[in-house]
């Protein structure tokens, strides 16, 4: 395949949001949400590097993804999914919860 018909795919894919087949991928972590439960309650993501949290809610009530340090917030209606890119954190311990059920333990993300 010539050079310029590569990179025409490369740029296409980019457009239309087709993730990169790279090796170097920011890690993905899963965070499940079920009626003020939250699941993991312990995430470890890496200090320092960018990373994504995949966002899902499966209870019956709407949630709202909240930690305050890291300014970071995200309402979803049952049964919906979104992310949250984090661009970095400094190493340390960082608890988020469902601002929705404050009645329930915080979660933590731990920056290593």
């Amino acid at each position: 395949m010539r050079p310029s018909t590569v990179l025409t795919l490369a740029l296409a894919a980019a457009l239309v949001g087709l993730p990169p087949a790279a090796a170097g991928e920011d890690p993905v972590f899963d965070v499940q949400f079920s009626n003020g439960v939250i699941s993991p309650a312990v995430i470890e993501v890496p200090a320092n590097k960018r990373f994504k949290l995949e966002l899902h809610n499966h209870g019956s009530t709407p949630i709202e993804f909240e930690s305050i340090p890291p300014r970071k917030e995200k309402v979803l209606a049952p049964g919906a999914s979104s992310f949250l890119v984090f661009r970095s954190l400094r190493e340390g311990d960082y608890a988020f919860f469902d601002d929705f059920h404050l009645d329930m333990q915080p979660a933590r993300l731990i920056a290593r």
